[in-house]
């Protein structure tokens, strides 16, 4: 009878010396792997020497423009921004320096469609989610997110407080994410929600009156009030109703042989305490919103 992955996972760390310690770190219980993962050995997961894209380096994908507080300056590379941070944490975990990091631009809906990937692993608030685990693998979660509501103080919906009292205006959101799911399957809203294909689109939207919200993730909703859009307000936050909170992955090709080892350092980086020190330098501003009941 073949072993499970769990027991060769086990007996592999229990007789073979690490190369590195992320090689054999336990996956969280909200890991985003899929069935069909390949395991990580200590070999395969030894520090700079994975089978990546390009030789040598550790190519990572963003979209551009690359948003605060996620990024800052426009500038993935820069190691400024929390998700621009988290990239250099991971990428030193698997053993690549600040100097072997090779970013790339992939647009937000590329990132996790269907097909060969030519960045070995994308940042850019990708969700993990069960119909996108059908086209590319995921690391296990480095960020529990919410979706919020951004609203013009004069509009309608700013005094909103349950999603019920959402029900009747105009909301927008960028194609093909989570946000978008939120109207659709959440508010179900009576007039059809508008689509944008970038964040800055429905911004714009929003200022000029042609929505009367946006839905985006919480620390996106408080930048937006914060720096773009001051004469707009956080409404609210949408409850976490499945139990198991959305999170943001790692995107990575569907039969890539590094999932394992990005999921490893994944892992690591919110054992030692890496992940909430990096959220708190870069995303200490997203603080409590009210709960749309």
């Amino acid at each position: 009878m073949p072993l499970d992955n769990r027991t060769v996972r086990l007996a592999l760390c229990s007789t073979v010396v690490l190369a590195a310690t992320a090689a054999c770190a336990p996956e969280s219980e909200n890991s985003g792997n899929t069935a069909g993962d390949k395991s990580a050995t200590a070999s395969s997961c030894a520090p700079g020497k994975l089978s990546t894209v390009a030789s040598g380096k550790l190519t990572v994908g963003t979209d551009k423009p690359a948003y605060a507080p996620w990024f800052q300056d426009d500038d993935p590379a820069n190691g400024k921004g929390f998700e621009s941070a988290v990239a250099y944490a991971v990428a030193k975990r698997l053993g690549y320096q600040k100097p072997q990091v090779a970013w790339q631009t992939v647009p937000f809906n590329s990132s996790f469609a269907p097909g060969a990937k030519k960045f070995d692993f994308d940042i850019n608030q990708v969700s993990i989610s069960d119909a996108r685990k059908k086209a590319v693998a995921f690391s296990s979660g480095y960020y529990d997110v919410r979706q919020a509501v951004v609203a013009l103080k004069s509009s309608k919906a700013a005094g909103a407080k349950t999603v019920a009292d959402l029900k009747n205006v105009k909301l927008g959101a960028q194609v093909g994410t989570t946000s978008l799911d939120f109207i659709n399957d959440l508010v179900k809203p009576d007039q059809k929600p508008a689509v944008y294909q970038k964040n800055d689109f429905a911004k714009s939207a929003l200022k000029n009156g042609q929505v009367d919200a946006i839905v985006v993730d919480l620390p996106t909703a408080f930048y937006i009030t914060g720096a773009e859009v001051t004469d707009a307000k956080v409404v609210g936050q949408f409850d976490n109703t499945g139990g198991t909170p959305e999170q943001f992955g790692l995107v990575l090709d569907k039969e890539s042989d590094l999932t394992a080892c990005v999921t490893g350092a994944v892992d690591s980086l919110r054992k030692d305490g890496t992940l909430a020190s990096l959220e708190k330098k870069w995303l200490s501003e997203a603080v409590d919103a009210p709960v749309l009941k």
